[in-house]
């Protein structure tokens, strides 16, 4: 009876010791910044970026050569997952970036994490003048001058019907 209490009480020890460890361990541990995800992967200039970092528990530095130096801030309801938002410069080169954090003294780079892409051109439908052609000028002169007969003829008529 003796000996079954002595091993129940060491199964114990062992089992709270187990569980206790990893924690005892991941509080002591340093945690390097790791996995950079920036959302969208592919975004035009002036577009918003969020840019998220695992193992980074007290917030970093988000960097790039097409946007500001950028704050990430712990994500509420994890312990070490920090996100933040950058603004893409307007006037960023067009193609794949890389972006590098920095927290807790360690620093990581993501070397394509990102693509910009150029701005869309709007305007008038793919018309390359402005204002009419010779063509449109020769074509509207044209039914002006159709106009002023046919109406001519038409007033000359009825002049004529009017005296008989």
């Amino acid at each position: 009876m003796r000996t079954t209490r002595a091993l129940a009480a060491a199964g114990a020890a062992v089992t709270v010791l187990t569980l206790a460890a990893p924690a005892a361990v991941a509080d002591g541990m340093v945690v390097n910044p790791s996995n950079i995800v920036a959302l969208p992967s592919v975004i035009a200039r002036g577009g918003q970026l969020t840019i998220t970092v695992d193992g980074c528990p007290t917030g970093g530095t988000a960097t790039s050569d097409a946007f500001p130096a950028t704050t990430l801030t712990l994500v509420s309801g994890t312990t070490s997952t920090a996100r933040g938002t950058a603004v893409v410069n307007t006037n960023a080169s067009t193609g794949s970036h890389s972006i590098t954090v920095t927290c807790n003294g360690k620093s990581l780079t993501n070397p394509a994490a990102y693509t910009v892409i150029g701005g869309v051109r709007g305007g008038l439908g793919g018309s390359t003048t402005t204002g009419a052609t010779p063509t449109d000028m020769a074509i509207g002169g044209g039914l002006v001058g159709l106009a002023l007969i046919g109406g001519g003829v038409f007033w000359m008529r009825r002049r004529a019907e009017k005296r008989i």
